[in-house]
C-alpha cells in the first residue's frame, strides 16, 4: 500500500514538474508604452502561456541601463539598442542580439525652422539637444557624417545634453532636439507647434541606419540548451504578440495603459504612439538582416571619437546569431 502511495504521489510530483512554467524576466529599455507593445500583448492574450512560460515584464527608466541590469543577473533577456549593446559588448558584457522585432528606426531630430535650421548646412553654430546614455552614439556618427566637430568649437556644434522630454525646443534652449517618431515628435506637435513651423530629419534618410529596439542576452546563456529553447519560444510568441499590435493597434494600446502601473499613460496618446510603433515593426517577422547588422556597424565605425565611445573596431561574429529565430520562425 505504501509502494502504490508513493508511487502516485511521484507522478503528481512529475505532473507539476511538467507542467511548471519557465520563468523569463525581460528588462525593457524604457517605461511602459507601447514601444514595448509586443511583450504586453504577447502577455495579455495569452501567448506566453501557449508556449508555457512565465514572463516578467520590468520596465525601464532614466537611471535603469538595461545592459547593466543583465550583466548584474537582473534579467534573462533585455530590448536595447544596437549601438548600446555593441558598446557593452566591447567594454566586456558580451551581449548577443537574438531578434530583431524593430526593422525601421524612429529616431529623428527636429528643428525650428524659426531658430535658422532648414537644412543641415545651418547645423554650425547651433546648440543641438541630443540624448545621452547610449543613445548619443547616433548623432555622432551623423555629425562626423557631416564633418561637423561637436565640442562648440567655431564651425561646429554645441551639444545640449537632452532631457528625456522637448522642453529644450519649447523654450530655445535648443535649435533642434531628439525625437522618436512614437513619442516626442507627437508632443512637440502636441505643445502647438506645426510641421510647416519645424525641420525634420529622419536618420535614415541622413545616411545614418542603426537599429533600435532588438533583444539581446549574454552569450554564456545560449551554451545552456534549456535556455536556448526557452529564448525560441519567448521570441515566437513575442512576435506573435508584436503582429497582433500591428494589425489592432487599438486593443494593444488598451492593453499598454492597462498594463501600466504609474497611472501616467493615457489612452490617446498610446494610441498615437502604436500607430507609429507599427511602422517600425512592419516587415520584420523577428529575424535579424545581417545587411542591417552592417550598416550599424559601418554608421559607429564612421564615427570613432572621444566623443564617440561606441566601438573603435569591428565586433566579433559573435555579436549576433540567427539560430534563436531560425527556430522560432520554423
Amino acid at each position: 500500500m505504501k509502494g502504490l502511495m508513493a508511487g502516485a504521489m511521484m507522478a503528481l510530483m512529475a505532473a507539476g514538474a511538467a507542467s511548471a512554467q519557465d520563468s523569463v524576466k525581460l528588462q525593457l529599455k524604457w517605461v511602459t508604452q507601447a514601444q514595448f507593445a509586443g511583450y504586453y500583448v504577447a502577455e495579455a492574450k495569452g501567448f506566453y502561456d501557449e508556449e508555457n512560460l512565465d514572463v516578467t515584464i520590468l520596465p525601464g527608466g532614466p537611471d535603469i541601463a538595461p545592459e547593466q541590469v543583465i550583466a548584474g543577473g537582473g534579467a534573462d533577456v533585455i530590448t536595447t539598442w544596437m549601438p548600446a549593446a555593441l558598446a557593452a559588448r566591447e567594454r566586456g558584457v558580451p551581449l548577443v542580439n537574438i531578434a530583431q522585432p524593430f526593422k525601421n528606426q524612429g529616431l529623428s531630430f527636429v528643428c525650428r525652422k524659426d531658430a535658422g535650421v532648414e537644412s543641415t548646412a545651418d547645423f554650425p553654430g547651433k546648440t543641438l539637444g541630443v540624448w545621452f546614455f547610449g543613445n548619443e552614439y547616433p548623432f555622432y556618427a551623423w555629425m562626423a557624417k557631416l564633418g561637423l566637430a561637436t565640442d562648440g568649437s567655431e564651425g561646429g556644434v554645441t551639444v545640449l545634453k537632452q532631457a528625456f522630454d522637448v522642453e529644450a525646443l519649447l523654450n530655445g534652449q535648443a535649435a533642434c532636439i531628439s525625437v522618436m517618431t512614437y513619442n516626442e515628435y507627437g508632443q512637440v506637435l502636441d505643445a502647438g507647434l506645426t510641421p510647416d513651423q519645424l525641420t525634420f530629419f529622419s536618420y535614415g534618410d541622413q545616411g545614418v541606419k542603426v537599429m533600435e529596439d532588438g533583444l539581446y542576452v549574454l552569450e554564456e546563456s545560449l551554451k545552456d540548451p534549456a535556455f536556448e529553447d526557452k529564448m525560441v519560444r519567448f521570441v515566437r510568441a513575442s512576435m506573435k504578440g508584436w503582429k497582433y499590435a500591428e494589425a489592432n493597434p487599438a486593443e494593444a494600446a488598451q492593453i499598454v495603459v492597462d498594463a501600466d502601473q504609474t497611472g501616467l499613460q493615457t489612452l490617446e496618446h498610446q494610441t498615437y504612439m502604436m500607430g507609429e510603433v507599427a511602422k517600425l515593426t512592419a516587415g520584420s517577422n523577428g529575424a535579424l538582416d545581417p545587411a542591417d547588422f552592417n550598416a550599424t556597424v559601418e554608421a559607429l565605425l564612421a564615427a570613432v571619437s572621444p566623443e564617440n565611445p561606441a566601438i573603435t573596431k569591428a565586433p566579433d561574429a559573435g555579436a549576433f546569431t540567427t539560430a534563436i529565430t531560425d527556430k522560432a520562425l520554423q
